[in-house]
């Protein structure tokens, strides 16, 4: 029989940090473990909102202990998971004092302007710190992604000029996003009239209406079919 391969060291870590929040996830012992894992998703780009969630409960018991550069950590990863609620969720667990500090004050105006779809704001403010942000490892991609994400919610064909405002791309860049995108995302393009080239984005139930699936307004046939017996 052939040998088994040994886990990776990444997968080992893993492992074991679930396995120390799911058996014991209020013992204070294991919060050197929690914030060696949160840097470990920084630089793996993983995610792991449940390890998260269990260090800021930690960090309520043991505030002394707070590192306050792994909590920034921690939510700049949780932005990156919207439209995920995750960054609310984080910071219901973060005292107010903390949030009061700057970089904390800059998250929550972050997480504001996503969450309302005000993309360029959000990229300037962005732009204004990125030393809080680029610490992160593919916090951008992740944005951009959650951007096209809101569009395909809203347009069936999205102006180019929109679409380079809600990623912050433009250019040769953003040629190179959107020839990606036809060739893995079933987008298409087209030209506008009068308005510059537009993204055919895929159809889905919000950009489509009519293909959503109308299950609340009629009654199924089979039912209507059961009923007559009974009311003759």
């Amino acid at each position: 029989m052939g040998q088994k391969t040994p886990p990776s060291p990444q997968q080992q870590v893993s492992f074991t940090v679930e396995q120390l929040v799911a058996v014991n996830p209020y013992n204070p012992d294991i919060l050197p473990d929690l914030e060696s894992y949160v840097n470990e998703q920084v630089s793996s780009q993983t995610y792991s909102l449940d390890a998260n969630l269990c260090l800021l409960r930690l960090y309520q018991f043991e505030p002394e202990r707070m590192s306050t550069q792994i909590v920034a950590r921690i939510l700049v990863k949780a932005l990156m998971a919207m439209p995920a609620p995750d960054f609310s969720l984080c910071l219901f667990l973060i005292p107010e004092r903390v949030q009061m500090e700057e970089q904390f004050k800059t998250l929550i105006v972050l997480s504001h302007y996503l969450e309302t779809g005000r993309f360029s704001q959000f990229w300037d403010e962005a732009s204004k710190n990125r030393h809080i942000l680029e610490a992160v490892p593919g916090f951008e991609q992740a944005i951009q992604a959650y951007a096209v994400h809101v569009l395909s919610l809203t347009y069936q064909k999205v102006p180019r000029s929109v679409l380079a405002e809600a990623i912050n791309l433009e250019g040769l860049s953003l040629d190179k996003f959107l020839e990606h995108h036809v060739a893995n995302s079933r987008w298409a393009l087209e030209k506008g009239h009068g308005k510059g080239q537009l993204i055919v984005l895929p159809q889905n139930e919000f950009n489509h209406p009519e293909l959503k699936k109308s299950t609340d307004d009629g009654i199924p046939l089979d039912h209507v079919a059961r009923i007559f017996p009974i009311l003759g």
